[in-house]
């Protein structure tokens, strides 16, 4: 399902306003527009850098950067644990191995 789509101009003027307002909260129930649509233009434009909201807020535009170097790390964090664990499984067949040659009439699963 597609939502609506909005004119360049009306855009801009959103985005200036919420320049103006420092508050996207304020003008998205204003406009009657989602937040996530105002802050997905902001993103887009090259005002971004230009827009401070109110301290307390939500700061979608500073915290994209924030967030892609923060999957970044999760990302390389969980391909280390995956090697980790491939490890660890191999130590435990190789284990498992040895003591069933040792002593063979154990019963190991």
């Amino acid at each position: 399902m597609k939502g609506r789509s909005y004119s360049k101009e009306l855009k801009e003027s959103i985005i200036n306003e919420v320049k103006e307002v420092g508050n996207i909260s304020l003008v998205s129930r204003k406009h009657e527009i989602s937040n996530s649509t105002i802050s997905t233009w902001i993103r887009n434009s090259k005002k971004a850098s230009e827009i401070k909201v109110k301290p307390g807020r939500k700061a979608l535009v500073e915290g994209q950067n924030n967030f892609e170097k923060e999957i970044n790390n999760v990302t390389q964090e969980n391909d280390s644990l995956k090697k980790l664990l491939g490890e660890k499984d191999l130590e435990i067949a190789i284990l498992k191995d040895l003591i069933k040659k040792s002593n063979p009439q154990l019963k190991i699963k």
